[in-house]
């Protein structure tokens, strides 16, 4: 708490891709305001930049107690370094290469300014404020266009030595799986994130296959329109989902054997597929995993949606 038994805050700001967000909210999880504005990438870096510090300043204008701020949280798409906070060549972000985002922000506000990966903030705030409360070891897993993660070991956010850890998304799961933005191949990223989820619908739809999905040009087949496809009991892409859960649950196995956590925490829009997807997942974990890993581990949605990542970055500023 802040002098006076006031609440300590902190300003959260959510880089995103084609948004970002900024939030003023407390050490208790209270958000006491919020906003949300397109990036605008195509403006440039300074363009973007201004319009942030602009939109902070706001968020500072309605707090009555500057005292209270602890300081300014930022989460970002990687790779970058979250001890230096400089972000090196977002893919969302480009022309942001080697941005010095923590010393520009301090000077600019005078304000103690962190900086981390937008995944691991978004473990970071489940486990303080959303489903991982009282879990002292989980890994967060977000799967929407790509596939990203955080890992919490004792209580704490994992690094590793350059801060890349917990890119759960890169795990090989098919040697001779399709090629990945990263270099790799068969990744999981490209068997069941949206991107991939839309790309395999789209493969079949050009091939001529039975599905409502065809109805659709090719562009407007995304991984929310083949969900939706399999809700109304679409055969091919609740096939599609199908996989895109074995290939989870595989995903699942090699978590449980390398970080063997209490807790696994399942987010982002594909994560909303319902049990098309959920149930292939836990039946692949639970024929793969090594019986002792499985012991007392639990997958669980998330619980605070697209502000995983806000929340985050308050913990990284308030302290508990």
């Amino acid at each position: 708490m802040a002098k006076g038994n006031a609440p300590s805050r902190a300003v959260a700001i959510d880089l995103g891709g084609t948004r970002f967000r900024v939030a003023v909210g407390t050490d208790e999880g209270l958000l006491e305001w919020r906003v949300s504005r397109a990036t605008e990438v195509e403006q440039g870096r300074g363009a973007v930049l201004e319009r942030i510090f602009a939109t902070v300043d706001e968020a500072l204008a309605t707090v009555s107690n500057r005292a209270t701020i602890q300081g300014i949280g930022i989460g970002a798409p990687g790779p970058l370094d979250p001890w230096t906070g400089v972000v090196f060549n977002p893919p969302n972000l480009p022309g942001w290469d080697d941005t010095p985002l923590k010393v520009l922000f301090e000077s600019r506000f005078g304000l103690r300014t962190t900086v981390n990966n937008d995944a691991n903030l978004a473990a970071v705030g489940e486990h303080r404020y959303g489903a991982g409360r009282g879990f002292a070891h989980l890994v967060y897993v977000t799967v929407s266009t790509g596939i990203g993660g955080g890992v919490i070991v004792d209580n704490q956010l994992l690094l590793g030595q350059c801060g890349f850890a917990g890119e759960v998304g890169h795990m090989t799961i098919d040697m001779d799986g399709p090629p990945c933005p990263c270099g790799n191949v068969g990744c999981l990223e490209t068997l069941a994130s949206g991107t991939a989820i839309a790309r395999q619908a789209r493969q079949f739809v050009a091939a001529g296959a039975e599905t409502s999905l065809a109805q659709l040009s090719l562009q407007e087949i995304t991984g929310k329109s083949v969900s939706q496809a399999a809700d109304e009991g679409d055969a091919l892409a609740r096939r599609i989902l199908h996989e895109a859960g074995v290939a989870l649950g595989v995903g699942m196995v090699n978590i449980s054997h390398l970080f063997n956590p209490q807790l696994v925490i399942l987010g982002g829009g594909v994560s909303n597929s319902g049990e098309v997807l959920w149930e292939p997942m836990r039946q692949t974990l639970r024929t793969r995993a090594l019986t002792a890993c499985q012991r007392g581990l639990e997958i669980v949605p998330a619980a605070l949606g697209d502000d995983a990542g806000i929340f985050g970055a308050l913990a990284t500023v308030i302290p508990t």
